[in-house]
C-alpha cells in the first residue's frame, strides 16, 4: 500500500502508489471510494508506526501559503488552502501532499529542544516560480526548526516534461536548474532538479527520487492520464510522528 522510512526515531516518510488508488477528492472520482482509501490508509499506517495516525490533506492551489498546524490538530479539521504545511511532530501527527508528475517534497525538522517538526510541499511548475520550498524552509525554521533534512518523491523527469519554450525561459529566470531538454530534443523543465536546488540554496539537506512518474506506472500522472484517456488519480507523500 506504501514504502516508507524511519528516518528518525519515531518519525516516518514515506509514498503512495497506484496500488493504493486514488486518494484526491477533486479528480472525479467517487468520494465514498476516496474517504474509504484514505480511511485504510490511516489504518495501514498506525499499524505500521504503531499508533494511531490521522493525515492531515490540504487543497492544494498551486501557490506558496503554508499552513501552519497546531500539535494534535491535524486531521479531523477542514483541509487548508495551501500548497505546504507544518505541524508538530507528536504522536500520531501525520501530513501529507497529493502529486500526480508535481514534485511532493517531505521535510523533517529539529528543534533545539529536542522537538520535531513536520512538513510537505506541493513543488510543482508554479510552486518552483513562486519558491514553495523558501516559504516552507522560512516557516519551519521560524517555528523553532535548527536541522532540516528533505525527501523528494517521484515526480515527472526532465527527459519527460515537455513545455513551450518560452515557458522554459520563463522558469529558469527564477530557478535556472530547471531548464532542461527531452529525450527528444524539446524544451522542458527539470522540476527535481529545481527543487534540490532550493533545497540546497536554503541549506537543507536533501533526497532525491530518481522515479519518473510518467515512465513509472507504479505511480499516478497527470500527463499520462491525457495522453492515454485514463482515469486521473493522485498518490501522496507523507510524514507521521509515532514519538
Amino acid at each position: 500500500m506504501f514504502s516508507h522510512q524511519e528516518v528518525r526515531p519515531g518519525i516516518w516518510v514515506g509514498f503512495t502508489g497506484t496500488e493504493t488508488g486514488n486518494l484526491a477528492f477533486h479528480v472525479g472520482d467517487d468520494g465514498g471510494a476516496v474517504a474509504r482509501r484514505r480511511a485504510a490508509l490511516n489504518a495501514a499506517l498506525s499499524e505500521a508506526v504503531g499508533t494511531d495516525v490521522a493525515l492531515a490533506y490540504m487543497n492544494q492551489v498551486h501557490g506558496n501559503a503554508v499552513a501552519m498546524l497546531s500539535a494534535g490538530a491535524a486531521a479531523g479539521k477542514s483541509a487548508p488552502t495551501a500548497d505546504a504545511m507544518v505541524t508538530w511532530g507528536t504522536a500520531g501527527a501525520g501530513v501529507a501532499v497529493m502529486v500526480a508528475d508535481c514534485v511532493p517534497v517531505v521535510l523533517v525538522g529539529e528543534t533545539l529542544d529536542g522537538g520535531v517538526l513536520l512538513a510537505v510541499a506541493h513543488a510543482g511548475r508554479p510552486g518552483v516560480e513562486r519558491d514553495v520550498i523558501g516559504a516552507v524552509v522560512s516557516a519551519m525554521r521560524a517555528a523553532g526548526a535548527d536541522a532540516i533534512e528533505a525527501w523528494l518523491g517521484p515526480s515527472i523527469c526532465g527527459y519527460c516534461y515537455e513545455v513551450p519554450d518560452q515557458m522554459r525561459q520563463s522558469v529558469a529566470v527564477k530557478e535556472p536548474e530547471s531548464f532542461a531538454t527531452t529525450s527528444w530534443g524539446t524544451p522542458s523543465l527539470d522540476l527535481p532538479a529545481a527543487v534540490l536546488a532550493q533545497l540546497r540554496s536554503n541549506h537543507v539537506t536533501a533526497h532525491p527520487s530518481g522515479e519518473c512518474t510518467l515512465e513509472n506506472h507504479a505511480f499516478h500522472s497527470h500527463r499520462r492520464a491525457i495522453r492515454d484517456g485514463s482515469a486521473e488519480g493522485r498518490f501522496i507523500a507523507f510524514a507521521v510522528s509515532a514519538r
